[in-house]
This record gives C-alpha cells, structure tokens and sequence, in this order.
C-alpha cells in the first residue's frame, strides 16, 4: 500500500513538473537560428520570409546569432554587410556574439550598423528559447 502510494505522488509530481515546462507563450511565432557561419544569412532570410508568408498574423520575431570564428569574416564580406541591411527591411534582428569579438580580437566598432552586438550569443540563445522562441543551430 506504501508502494502505490509514493508510485501516486511520484506520478503527480512529474505530471506537473511536465506541464510547467511546456509553458510556452502561443499567440506569435518567434524563430532564433544560431549559427557559426555567416554564409548562412542567405538561405535564413529567404526561410524567414517564407515562415512570414506562412504565419501571417502568427509571425512574430526573427533572430540570428552567430559566434565563433566566422565573426572574422564580417566587417571584409561586402555580400554579408548587403545581406544585413535586407535582413533589417524585413525585421529580421542579426546580432553577433560579443564573446567571439573579444575572443578573435574584432573591434564592434568596426561592424555594420545593421548589426547587434549581444555580450553572449549562446547564453542568448538559450534565453530566447526559455521564452518560446522556436530555436534552431546550423
């Protein structure tokens, strides 16, 4: 009887805990990609217009991180710097890891204006997703 009553408990505590962790907020869809290569910006843009279309009222937010090595690439691609100023026409936010600018030694004054610094990419990305943003890594 001991038994099936802590199996009981047990079973409740982890129902609960199971329902408190689903908590998430429905009423837009907001997407995060981070990302450890800038020549992902393209196809994010194009998927983010494609989400968009589909959402409609729904779209919510649009974030990209990247960190890493490729931050070394970004104030020299002409291309990427293009690419951020489409991003920010259609809302989509392009943000950069200020742990990896510190790390390769790049100055943020250096960077585009059409690009956020954040102090920490990763721990950013893994507050976004505690906020429901629907997260991806390439």
């Amino acid at each position: 009887m001991r038994n099936i009553s802590i199996i009981t408990i047990q079973l409740f505590l982890f129902t609960i805990g199971i329902s408190q962790a689903q908590t998430v907020n429905y009423e837009k869809n907001n997407y995060l990609v981070l990302s450890k290569n800038i020549q992902q910006l393209k196809p994010v843009i194009l998927t983010a217009t494609e989400l968009a279309e589909q959402d409609g009222n729904k779209y919510g937010e649009f974030y990209v991180i990247f960190c890493g090595k490729t931050v070394q690439n970004i104030s020299k691609n002409k291309e990427f710097i293009s690419l951020t100023k489409q991003a920010k026409k259609q809302n989509l936010k392009v943000f950069v890891c200020g742990l990896s600018l510190k790390k390769f030694g790049i100055d943020p004054n250096d960077l585009p204006n059409t690009i956020e610094v954040t102090k920490n990419g990763i721990l950013d990305g893994f507050q976004l997703t505690k906020k429901g943003f629907i997260s991806l890594t390439i």
